[in-house]
């Protein structure tokens, strides 16, 4: 199935109704309301990279939340529905990926 469909078949395994997906897991196993912190998704990015055999200094959670935002810019994705997914509060900092992506997509683009 689709990676959704799998996100979600496990939510309901580990009886996630609300809150974050990926949550903090104390010292004796037990898993927190409260999300992992952006360095330890960090982290793991780095190390599930190098596992499979690629560069992870080119790899980050910062990238790939940027990634996001451009990828759905180049979709036609409206901001605010990218937005709600990748949890950007500032409109201002969000649209400079949309910009972007229009400076490289846009019609005066297709000009050169």
């Amino acid at each position: 199935g689709r990676p959704v469909d799998a996100l979600n078949t496990w939510m309901v395994a580990a009886k996630i109704e609300s809150g974050s997906v990926f949550r903090a897991i104390g010292r004796w196993g037990t898993v927190s309301r409260r999300g992992i912190d952006p360095q330890s998704v960090n982290a793991i990015i780095k190390q599930r990279v190098e596992l499979a055999g690629l560069d992870s200094g080119e790899f980050s959670a910062h990238g790939i939340r940027s990634g996001y935002l451009t990828e759905a810019a180049n979709r036609g994705i409206p901001l605010p529905e990218a937005m709600e997914q990748s949890r950007h509060r500032s409109v201002q900092q969000a649209s400079s990926y949309y910009n972007n992506a229009t400076r490289r997509s846009g019609r005066a683009a297709r000009l050169l």
